[in-house]
């Protein structure tokens, strides 16, 4: 025992002797950098399980991914001198094997800049190997990036991989190529045709890191976040805009909008509450999230997405809303809600034409009501009454309306991010651990 206890005091000697000696020479031991290094979220694709050939419809990805690669395109919000990737196995029921990866700066197309192309490590390794249900973190890559900046994420798949694991609605160009490549400048096919989609494959989130205080605002949404009819390959989703205002203030925009996403019940991803932890709470840097959910729990049902499901009340959605902002705030996050935006003749000519009703809209209004005034929220963004036609509140506004009058098109999510008062935005954010105002007054 004595020994032992000896032995502890040497080592505790030794390293406050190392930890001394670097400071007098002004060096930085690994122990200290990897204890003082600032890591935050600055771009994210939420996870979703894909789904069969019956749903209405279809997964733009293969079924299996075999001795391929996949080329994925992301702009970050805030930049930093080192990059960490995200993948994720998260509703696979196999071990899922990576067999190497890349970063690099995007050329034109599926090209990446000479020169940009750095090797990723997990652990040291090239290769890695993601559990069923699990995550997985890439070490920092010395690429440095500027805010805004978009980067190229290349991931090769060596063994035969179900595509368990997805996030739907990318809206930017992907390429799938034969073989390892990763280090190639341009992907090329060979006999075999270049697959495309603007699916998100395994790459779940960027990380960078910061020498200031990090911070990121999350978007929980659903299509209208997603971007659902933004232009592709624009990076013109409501958050992207929202992204540039907010760069120059040092903070990260990190959307987790899923389409068909729901507040209370599994959609085309798992309901709100179930996805709070891991996409909001679990993100490095948050102190804020902007929470635009619940047209798709009030409009589904009757639909051929939920032909059998009931509406929800407005009580049920309320304890939805109130639950998620216990849980931030329990973790020092403020929360803005946001309110629903017109849907009246949604999605007209489609098989969910019946997506709209004059009762789903009342409960909307009523929701909204809640929203603005019920005092639960941190803050508000009143999307509402940026977006309706001032001659008929229940339609989209033309000039906001994508043609389908329920998803705003660029011109109106650029009218959204606009909307946002960055003074209200930014207030109580950047405090010790992102501690919430202790007052109403003060919120």
């Amino acid at each position: 025992m004595n020994t032992v206890s000896f032995s502890m005091s040497a080592v505790k000697a030794v390293l406050t002797l190392a930890l001394l000696t670097c400071a007098v020479l002004g060096g930085s031991p690994a122990i200290a950098t990897a204890a003082t290094a600032n890591w935050v979220t600055t771009w994210q694709a939420s996870p979703q399980p894909t789904w069969g050939p019956d749903f209405l419809l279809p997964t733009n990805v293969p079924p299996v991914l075999h001795h391929q690669t996949v080329r994925q395109i992301a702009r970050v919000s805030l930049g930093g001198a080192r990059l960490r990737i995200v993948l994720s196995n998260a509703f696979g029921r196999q071990p899922l094997v990576v067999g190497g990866a890349t970063v690099a700066m995007p050329g034109a197309g599926s090209t990446v800049i000479p020169g940009s192309v750095r090797r990723v490590t997990f652990g040291g390794q090239e290769a890695a190997t993601i559990l069923p249900g699990a995550s997985l973190l890439s070490d920092p890559v010395e690429l440095p990036i500027a805010a805004l900046e978009q980067v190229a994420v290349s991931l090769y798949l060596p063994e035969a991989t179900p595509v368990a694991t997805f996030h739907w609605d990318g809206r930017q160009s992907a390429w799938i190529v034969p073989g390892n490549q990763t280090l190639a400048r341009e992907l090329r096919a060979g006999h075999e045709s270049v697959l495309n989609t603007t699916a998100r494959l395994l790459l779940t989130g960027i990380q960078v890191e910061t020498a200031q205080t990090p911070r990121a605002f999350v978007v929980l949404g659903d299509s209208i976040s997603d971007g659902a009819t933004a232009t592709l390959d624009k990076n013109s989703r409501w958050p992207d805009f929202l992204a540039t205002r907010l760069a120059p203030h040092g903070v990260a925009v990190v959307n987790a909008g899923i389409s068909g996403a729901r507040l209370l019940s599994d959609g085309m991803g798992v309901n709100a509450l179930a996805r709070f932890d891991r996409d909001v709470l679990a993100q490095p840097g948050v102190q804020s999230v902007i929470v635009m959910l619940g047209i798709n729990d009030i409009a589904w049902p009757g639909t051929a997405f939920a032909p059998t499901s009931l509406r929800p009340t407005l009580e049920t959605l309320q304890a939805g809303y109130r639950q998620l902002v216990a849980q931030a705030h329990s973790h020092g996050v403020r929360v803005i809600g946001a309110t629903l935006t017109p849907f009246e003749g949604a999605l007209p000519g489609t098989p969910l034409d019946n997506y709209y009703h004059a009762d789903k809209d009342a409960l909307r209004r009523q929701l909204n009501d809640w929203i603005r005034d019920s005092g639960v929220f941190d803050a508000v963004i009143d999307f509402d009454a940026v977006l309706r036609d001032p001659a008929n509140p229940a339609r989209l506004g033309a000039r906001f309306d994508s043609g389908d009058r329920l998803h705003p098109g660029d011109e109106g999510n650029r009218a959204m991010a606009d909307s946002v008062d960055l003074e209200t935005l930014l207030k109580g954010i950047g405090t010790p651990n992102g501690s919430m105002p202790t007052t109403k007054q003060e919120r």
